[in-house]
This record gives C-alpha cells, structure tokens and sequence, in this order.
C-alpha cells in the first residue's frame, strides 16, 4: 500500500510540475509581468468550438517544448470564450474576457495571440500556424525582440 501511494504521489507531483499556469486575470497578469520582467502571453481562444485554437492548444501550448520555454520567458493569460453550456464561465470572468477583447481583439479573430508587456502595449500579434514549438518560440521572441 505504501509503494502504491507512494507512485500516486510521484504521478500527480510529476503533473503539478509540469502544468502550466495559464492566468485569467489581466491584472495580476500584468503585476506578474513588472516582478518578473516578462512580457504577458495573452491567448483569445474558444476552447470548445474554435479547432484552430485547439490545434494550437495541442501542437504548441501542451508542447514540452514551449511549456519548458514558457515557464521561464513568459506571463500566460487566457481568454476564453466557450459556447457550450457545461463550459460557461463565471458572468465576472465573461466581463473581464470580453474587456480584453474590446482592447485587444476587436476583430474577434479566434485564436489570437498578443504579446504584451507589463504595461499592456502590445508587442506582437499572431494565431494558429502549422509550425514547431520552437519556430513559434522564435516568432513570439521576434516580438519581444523588436522592442
């Protein structure tokens, strides 16, 4: 019995480690951004219904590659937009969701992908694209880069 919880704890430590932690409030996100000196990766996605987006979920984000990159460069924000019922969101986060977009997706594009800095000034954008992890790492540094 202790060998069999003693793997159960190594499995869910091993899962915590490398999860990622995708925010959902801007600002916090934009506090994080000024301590840590990173810019803020903030995702318009519609998790249940957009397959760009989950395709980008699936080859990019879920990545080793950009997860290991991510934790060290990058704040990560989410805003999501489900359509399905069992996904709604709180009304407090639909608000906070849709104030980011009437800031920075006015053109309800899905996915789309800002880099911003700790201020909010946005640095680059882009979506899905069919790359690796590590040439989408190089377009987001382009962004960063540039400025």
């Amino acid at each position: 019995m202790k060998n069999f919880l003693f793997i159960i704890g190594v499995i869910f430590f091993h899962s915590y480690s490398q999860a990622q932690n995708w925010g959902t409030d801007f600002e916090k996100a934009k506090l994080e951004a000024s301590t840590e000196h990173k810019p803020i990766l903030l995702v318009f996605q519609g998790s249940d219904w957009c397959a760009p987006c989950m395709k980008l979920d699936r080859e990019i984000w879920t990545s080793e590659t950009f997860k290991n990159y991510s934790k060290n460069h990058l704040i990560l924000l989410k805003a999501d937009f489900p359509r399905r019922k069992q996904n709604a969101l709180s009304a407090e986060q639909k608000e906070k969701n849709n104030l980011l977009a009437e800031t920075y997706n006015k053109n309800g594009f899905f996915p789309f992908v800002v880099l911003l800095d700790s201020n909010g000034k946005v640095l680059g954008t882009t979506g899905y694209k069919k790359i690796s992890p590590e040439e989408y790492i190089t377009e987001l540094n382009s962004f960063y880069n540039a400025h």
